[in-house]
């Protein structure tokens, strides 16, 4: 096989970061899912279907281009996100780093902790006042596994981002995810294509 997707990876000295059983308890690769269970296909990423679960498409207004995938369940919601990542170091470190950036510019606080998928970043994020509303803080969890040539994001905000029995259920959701990185090239950092819903796939063998 060639190796001419690598050609982008630039050598990075942070290590990846990922639970010991990432592997086998997920987030998994699209080569270490079972290929008949009925996922929902949505391009770079497919997410186990589960009652009373729904998901959202988040899309670029200009480009009306899908940037992310909302997912609400246990009363809460999972932003997630899929790039690009080399093939040998990780990615979340340094994201990690900017996210408490960008935070602390908004008025925002942020504290490392360490959670089910390794370091997290529990936030403070600012909410500007809408109507009646008042301005408040709004709490989120930003989680984030490497994973091989991938690295996946995730924003968990509502009751699992204070509630330990709905964090576990949304933790639970995150292991499920499959990323579907694909064999294109691509640079470090880039959103992997996304797209709307397709039928799951899979199914009892035939």
């Amino acid at each position: 096989m060639s190796d001419i997707e690598n050609i982008g990876d630039i050598p990075a000295d942070q290590p990846k970061s990922a639970p010991e059983d990432r592997e086998t308890a997920g987030p998994l690769d699209e080569s270490e899912a079972n290929p008949v269970r009925p996922y929902v296909d949505l391009g770079g990423i497919k997410v186990l279907p589960r009652e009373g679960l729904q998901v959202r498409l988040e899309v670029e207004e200009g480009s009306k281009r899908v940037v992310a995938i909302g997912l609400d369940y246990a009363n809460s919601t999972l932003q997630v996100q899929p790039f690009a990542a080399p093939r040998t170091s990780g990615l979340w470190h340094e994201i990690r780093d900017q996210i408490a950036d960008q935070i602390a510019k908004q008025g925002g606080t942020t504290t490392v902790r360490d959670g089910a998928f390794g370091p997290e970043l529990l936030a403070q994020i600012p909410v500007a006042p809408q109507g009646d509303q008042p301005g408040h803080m709004r709490l989120a969890r930003f989680v984030g596994v490497d994973g091989p040539r991938w690295f996946l994001r995730g924003v968990i905000a509502g009751e699992a981002a204070v509630d330990p029995a709905a964090a576990e259920k949304i933790e639970d959701l995150f292991r499920s995810i499959v990323v579907a990185r694909g064999n294109t090239p691509m640079p470090p950092r880039d959103l992997i294509p996304l797209r709307m819903p397709t039928v799951p796939t899979g199914g009892p063998a035939q």
